[in-house]
């Protein structure tokens, strides 16, 4: 371990007040604090939570500095390795301007908890704020679930979206049916990339390598399976419509899923309401004569399956691969979005070559020092304080759970930074110097770490849009972190 460069500050030694000078207004009191130590903040995650986060406290606060420290070499989160190809965020540029401001800094390649610990950077820092989201799957926890054949959802989209940990998945899609188990928008993202023509997705930013296991694909049927019924489903309109008029496809929907949902439209919420009047449409009604053309001709086929929970993954017979699963047939208790699923007893086993699990992401504790909570899988805290640990926040899907969209992380984050900047004006954060990365430079270069600068970033995106423009993608990402690092003469 390095020898400490700077004082430990014991929280009980915090001031919990700090009197403002004679005569002075709060937004005086701010500025007078600031001049004597320029906050030294430090955000753990360069996805949009981090991102959003230190947006918000430079805008807030006009002589703070952020640093960012990102475990990727590049940044951007779940923007760059979670959001389909085919559905493109703009959002890159906002966090762009965030890391070009002489008051940021970004710092990949940088592990914490392994290269540097939590408690170190809250003595390095006058607060630090942990937005490194949800890096892992919920298990299904069933019987064959560790087959061939049998791929998490995030690994999966970490493989077409060039996920470095995720390059060599090289799923086997010589099969004629893949099953999808869950009904989030995930579930319908993978779908719609496993059913897209490849010709669609050319001139995305979808890895070659991806690209190319795609190209030979005979996937021609995927079920899309969920534990609830049609008003619990988590996917909404926009990603439903897009697989409801996704070329060279069919829908196959039951009407029978959806008897009595007529009668029951007029005291949904509007987002539900509109959601279930596609599904009806879909199961229920006769298509217009083009769109019936349309479907007698597709090739492909993708069907949605109510009420059927996961028991176990069946074997082909020599046992080296998923040839099937077996679906606990479940009935509801409850009502409306609330209601959950009970089985039944009676369970249904359906051939499939592939079974890609989607029943959500979690996070993983980052740190011996920070409170975690294994069965929500969050980070304990009160908007966005972390329980017990003064000076340490949250934000992002570690604060609250994997939920929502980017807007959703956007607001969440927001808030975080406000209730940190509302702890520093009330003299709750440490109010002595503080070295900020200068201390935690010296330690990485002890234990031989190298971060990547937003600097270097952008030498490797200018590589990735130049690779690109050769065969007329927006890019064609950088997949191993080894060559990066040779680009970057390291």
């Amino acid at each position: 371990m390095a020898p400490r460069c700077w004082r430990w500050w014991h929280w009980s030694a915090w001031p919990r007040t700090r009197p403002p000078p004679a005569g002075s207004t709060p937004s005086s009191r701010r500025l007078l604090s600031a001049q004597e130590q320029p906050p030294q903040i430090c955000v753990v995650g360069s996805g949009p939570a981090g991102f959003y986060t230190a947006q918000h406290l430079l805008k807030h606060h006009a002589q703070a500095r952020v640093d960012i420290y990102e475990k990727q070499l590049v940044p951007f989160g779940l923007v760059r390795f979670g959001v389909a190809p085919d559905h493109p965020e703009n959002v890159t540029h906002t966090f762009t301007q965030t890391a070009r401001s002489d008051r940021c800094a970004f710092h990949g390649n940088v592990v914490v908890g392994r290269d540097v610990t939590v408690p170190e950077l809250r003595e390095a820092y006058h607060a630090v704020v942990l937005s490194y989201g949800a890096e892992d799957h919920r298990a299904l926890g069933i019987p064959g679930e560790e087959l061939p054949g049998v791929f998490s959802a995030r690994a999966f989209v970490g493989w077409y979206n060039g996920l470095p940990e995720n390059r060599e998945l090289a799923p086997d899609l010589s099969c004629d049916t893949a099953m999808i188990l869950g009904h989030g928008n995930v579930a319908l993202d993978v779908a719609r990339i496993l059913l897209t023509p490849p010709e669609q997705l050319e001139k995305t930013d979808i890895t070659e390598a991806s690209l190319g296991i795609l190209r030979q694909s005979r996937v021609k049927t995927v079920w899309i399976v969920g534990r609830r019924g049609p008003l619990q489903v988590a996917f909404t309109i926009k990603e439903l419509r897009e697989m409801v008029q996704l070329p060279g496809t069919r829908p196959m929907l039951d009407p029978a899923d959806f008897l009595g949902l007529q009668d029951r439209l007029k005291e949904m919420p509007r987002p539900r309401k509109r959601l279930t009047e596609l599904l009806l449409r879909t199961a229920t009604e006769k298509p217009e004569r083009e769109e019936a053309a349309r479907r007698a001709e597709a090739s492909r086929a993708w069907g949605l399956r109510f009420l059927r929970s996961p028991q176990q993954v069946l074997p082909s017979p020599d046992g080296q691969r998923v040839a099937g699963i077996r679906l606990a047939v479940t009935r509801l208790e409850g009502v409306g979005e609330t209601a959950w699923a009970v089985p039944t007893g009676d369970t249904e086993d359906l051939p499939c070559g592939l079974v890609l699990s989607s029943v959500g992401y979690k996070s993983r504790p980052i740190d011996p020092s920070v409170p975690f909570d294994p069965k929500l899988g969050v980070i304990p805290n009160t908007e966005g304080r972390v329980v017990d640990v003064p000076g340490l926040y949250c934000s992002g899907w570690v604060k609250r759970g994997p939920t929502g969209v980017i807007a959703t992380t956007m607001t969440d984050s927001f808030l975080t930074s406000q209730a940190l900047l509302q702890d520093l004006e009330a003299g709750l954060l440490p109010a002595g110097p503080r070295p900020g990365h200068a201390a935690i430079e010296a330690l990485l270069s002890s234990r031989g770490v190298r971060p990547i600068s937003f600097s270097d970033w952008e030498k490797l995106d200018a590589t990735e849009v130049s690779r690109g423009q050769r065969t007329g993608k927006p890019r064609e990402k950088l997949l191993d972190p080894q060559e990066m690092l040779r680009l970057l003469g390291r």
